[in-house]
């Protein structure tokens, strides 16, 4: 174990009174034993970064700045540790593991770029009378403690993206990762941790405390905290949001997202995405393919490109180099899934693929869901991809837009005016032309509308979040 036993709470390591095992999905071996916090535990954390608020808030920039590089730094010395440590807890394949560590890597850089860009500017007071002979001008304070709390597909880069941002405003931060994914986060806040000691900084501005729903309540309802941010899915974030108010939520919360092919698309690039988008990480991503909406003029002749390339994507062992799709999260999650597939075949879809091999569920294919069963309205997290034929764009984005989510969508097309058209008409928080809607660099503005979340990730928009402007107005 790369740190020490227990829960990093307050300066040190607090022992916890039980463990849990982390399994690995793909067969049940055991990676490792990880502490199981408590809700007093939590309140342990939270009163430690309320301590300890004000002198995180002072940290000088050039400290912040270099304890971000040095993390990013850390987490690149330990690649290819983390690599594989993030496909025992995950089962994730090591392609996406690897995919996870660069981005998270980029995340902590980007980051600590932010630091010098959290400046205000001046006002003009006198645009009324009253305001002759005023000076006039913000800046950005931090918001306070920051409750960060992650979801288990990507456990590294969400804490990440939790962590980097709250350092970077100068806000203590408490990080709860899921309790089926601890072991990556633990390792990153003690290197965290290892570094604001090496710069003079405390420890205590980043802790993390494991646990389940107790936990995260206690950590999301205390009056003290600044921002609670979230990923995970659209139904616990809701109540997050409903327990943490009147505190600021940020939540990234689930998807079903949509690609749509015009009929000037180019086809193979098309079927590329769809294969590429669908089942990396088994499917188990926000913005992976999962609505297919493709104009009937090319319909057909895209249907049976599709179908006669599944059978590229290799699955298995996750940690083989050519695994594409391996076993999700846990059995309830893989009986979920097929669960809905069921359904979706009696509500008359043709499924072509599927079903199960070993503890890994064979990428899937469903032609013509209808609305109404769970695998076209809902986020199916598996490696399910639902295809349905329309006449034209135009009933393709309002189909699009007919969801309850709306993080990502894209659509393939070789018309600026259909590519302008779709940013126009689909509501969601990106659109991607000719790519994946799962396309993401985590230096862009990165959120949903609807029930896919409020406020927005990515090192300078989530800084920006997790200030506060205050203004000021002097009469020299």
């Amino acid at each position: 174990m790369p740190y020490p036993e227990g829960l990093p709470i307050g300066a040190g390591w607090v022992s916890a009174e039980d463990t849990a095992p982390v399994v690995f999905p793909f067969n049940g071996d055991v990676v490792g034993q990880a502490p199981v916090g408590t809700a007093e535990l939590a309140k342990r954390a939270l009163d430690e970064a309320v301590s300890i608020a004000d002198t995180v808030a002072k940290l000088p920039s050039r400290t912040r700045r270099a304890l971000l590089l040095a993390v990013g730094a850390a987490i690149e010395s330990h690649r290819e540790e983390f690599e594989r440590l993030l496909v025992g807890e995950t089962g994730k394949p090591l392609a996406d593991c690897r995919v996870e560590v660069a981005r998270t890597i980029v995340t902590w850089h980007a980051a600590a770029e932010e630091v010098s860009r959290l400046h205000g500017e001046t006002v003009p007071l006198d645009l009324l009378p009253s305001g002759d002979g005023l000076v006039g001008f913000w800046t950005r304070r931090p918001i306070g403690v920051v409750v960060g709390i992650a979801g288990f597909n990507y456990p590294l880069l969400l804490a990440s993206h939790k962590i980097a941002p709250s350092i970077a405003a100068g806000c203590p931060v408490v990080c709860k990762p899921a309790p089926q994914t601890p072991l990556a986060t633990l390792w990153l806040v003690h290197l965290v941790r290892e570094a604001a000691a090496e710069l003079g900084a405390p420890a205590a501005m980043v802790q993390l405390v494991t646990g389940g729903a107790d936990v995260g309540d206690a950590l999301v309802t205390d009056r003290r905290v600044g921002a609670v941010s979230f990923t995970g899915s659209a139904a616990v974030g809701h109540l997050i949001a409903k327990n943490a108010a009147p505190t600021k939520t940020l939540l990234e919360l689930g998807s079903n997202s949509a690609l749509v092919v015009a009929e000037d698309a180019d086809l193979d690039a098309a079927v590329d995405a769809v294969l590429r988008g669908g089942f990396y990480a088994s499917g188990q991503a926000c913005i992976s393919v999962q609505r297919v909406l493709v104009v009937d003029e090319i319909a057909d002749e895209f249907v049976e490109a599709l179908l006669a390339r599944l059978g590229e994507i290799v699955i298995g062992d996750p940690r083989e180099e050519s695994t594409r799709v391996s076993a999700l999260i846990d059995p309830k999650s893989t009986a979920r899934v097929l669960d809905w597939v069921e359904k979706a075949t009696k509500a008359g879809a043709k499924v072509v693929g599927g079903g199960l091999e070993g503890t890994v569920i064979r990428p899937a294919v469903l032609l013509e869901v209808p609305d109404g069963v769970d695998c076209w309205d809902e986020e199916i997290f598996g490696p399910v991809v639902c295809v349905r034929t329309v006449p034209d764009v135009d009933t393709a984005f309002d189909q699009v837009n007919a969801s309850r989510y709306g993080l990502h969508a894209s659509v393939f097309s070789r018309s600026l005016k259909t590519a302008f058209h779709a940013l126009d008409r689909l509501q969601v928080g990106g659109v991607v032309v000719n790519e994946v809607p799962g396309f993401r660099s985590d230096t862009m503005p990165y959120g949903g509308v609807k029930d896919s979340g409020i406020g927005r990730e990515g090192p300078r928009f989530a800084v920006e979040e997790l200030t506060v402007t205050r203004m000021a107005v002097i009469r020299p």
